[in-house]
């Protein structure tokens, strides 16, 4: 009695989950410094594509048990695929601290205007981690500055650079494209001037 083969689909979607897992992490490599680790919805999604590889590739024959993973592909591939576009450019790390004051790294889109260096984000996430004003270690291009940010709430200014950053990253334009990613500053958008340290 000859042993039932594993259906072609089974394999390649193992296979593709498991190139989307290792992207989440080995996308990193491209900038230059301290490997940040994935955090949030993009581990959570790598976490969910080995799961899936592991259940495709080695218990398939619970058929019940293959599909339902077959089913999660969307849900897993989703944030690990985001996560791999927007590691693709160029991100920096602002390393601050949250309300409760445990260190926090944030990974950031950033764009240069004005001879000067801006990150945009919910005026929320600003206010958590204490950004106006203070002084923090930015990583860019391999390199650790001391930077203050500047906050600006102007819906002329943040309208400009939340244009350029659009502008600037071709997954925002895809993201946007699907609804996933605001084309046009939201009300709720802040955006940040990052001075050096005096």
């Amino acid at each position: 009695m000859s042993t039932p083969s594993r259906p072609f689909f089974f394999g390649f979607i193992a296979a593709l989950c498991l190139i989307m897992a290792i992207g989440v992490f080995a996308v990193r490599l491209l900038h230059a410094g301290t490997y940040s680790m994935p955090t949030g919805g993009a581990v959570y999604g790598a976490i969910g594509c080995l799961v899936i590889t592991c259940v495709l590739l080695f218990t398939w024959r619970i058929r019940p048990l293959a599909w339902i993973a077959m089913l999660a592909t969307p849900i897993a591939l989703f944030p690990a695929l985001y996560s791999i576009m927007a590691e693709s450019e160029e991100v920096i790390s602002l390393y601050a601290t949250d309300s409760t004051g445990a260190p926090a790294e944030l990974r950031l889109w950033i764009i240069d205007e004005g001879g000067s260096p801006w990150l945009g984000m919910p005026r929320a996430k600003a206010q958590e981690h204490s950004l106006d004003g203070n002084d923090f270690d930015v990583l860019r291009a391999g390199t650790v500055n001391c930077m203050r940010p500047v906050l600006f709430e102007d819906r002329e200014t943040v309208r400009r650079i939340h244009n350029l950053k659009v502008g600037k990253y071709r997954v925002a334009r895809i993201a946007g494209a699907i609804g996933m990613y605001p084309l046009e500053a939201p009300d709720t958008t802040v955006v940040l001037r990052l001075d050096p340290c005096v």
